[in-house]
């Protein structure tokens, strides 16, 4: 396995899809670390191409929140059932829960007919580039004492999760990705970058970070 990250990487192209021309709230600052990022990844041989692909992704994140509600909570069911479990259950758990209770199976198959477009829609792009890249959050580390976001970037958050939406793209997409770091705020706190291949591509994928890592100004991993 370590050998195979050996192997140099002969570069490639990326779409960089950045805050999704503006449908994803971000903090400010870290659109510009990750390009900063995207950068460096020049000097080993990848070439950046800014992207928004023509798809609802309002309607992809009301996909992913139906399949996370259809397989988190069902699964947390049981323990919903049982009263004396329930009194233990954080209220965003009851959520999930409530929520699976409403779902009909016409709603669940609307979301994977949905969560198959988006598949599709990433297969077309790996035909002329090798990663995708999007920022790994939408804002900075905050304060352990803060229960959730609650809004980002002056935008309200409907859901307990609508803070990380940028990361349900790789798993609605079936793709492997890798976090690679990107920077740092200011006041010290760190920003990755997603970096997302095609289906099965992982070891590409992890070439491409290691390939990186190369470039950082900073000791990887200290």
């Amino acid at each position: 396995f370590l050998e195979g990250l050996r192997a140099p990487t002969t570069g490639g192209r990326i779409a960089w899809f950045g805050d999704l021309g503006g449908h994803l709230p971000v903090e400010p600052g870290i659109l510009q670390l990750c390009e900063a990022a995207l950068g460096r990844f020049a000097d080993v041989s990848f070439q950046t191409e800014a992207l928004v692909p023509d798809f609802d992704f309002e309607a992809l994140w009301q996909a992913f929140v139906t399949l996370r509600q259809a397989s988190s909570g069902c699964a947390l069911k049981a323990h919903y059932d049982d009263p004396l479990k329930r009194s233990l259950l954080k209220p965003e758990a009851v959520w999930e829960v409530e929520h699976a209770l409403q779902l009909t199976a016409p709603q669940i198959h609307a979301a994977t007919v949905r969560r198959s477009s988006w598949h599709k829609t990433l297969l077309s792009l790996f035909d002329r580039f090798d990663l995708v890249a999007l920022p790994t959050a939408q804002i900075f580390p905050f304060e352990v004492s803060t229960h959730w976001p609650t809004q980002v970037a002056g935008r309200a958050m409907d859901s307990y999760h609508r803070w990380m939406q940028v990361s349900a793209l790789a798993t609605l997409g079936g793709c492997p990705a890798v976090n690679v770091p990107a920077g740092f705020h200011a006041s010290g706190r760190p920003m990755g970058m997603q970096l997302i291949g095609r289906p099965r591509g992982d070891m590409a994928v992890l070439r491409a970070a290691a390939a990186y890592e190369t470039t950082l100004p900073w000791q990887a991993g200290a």
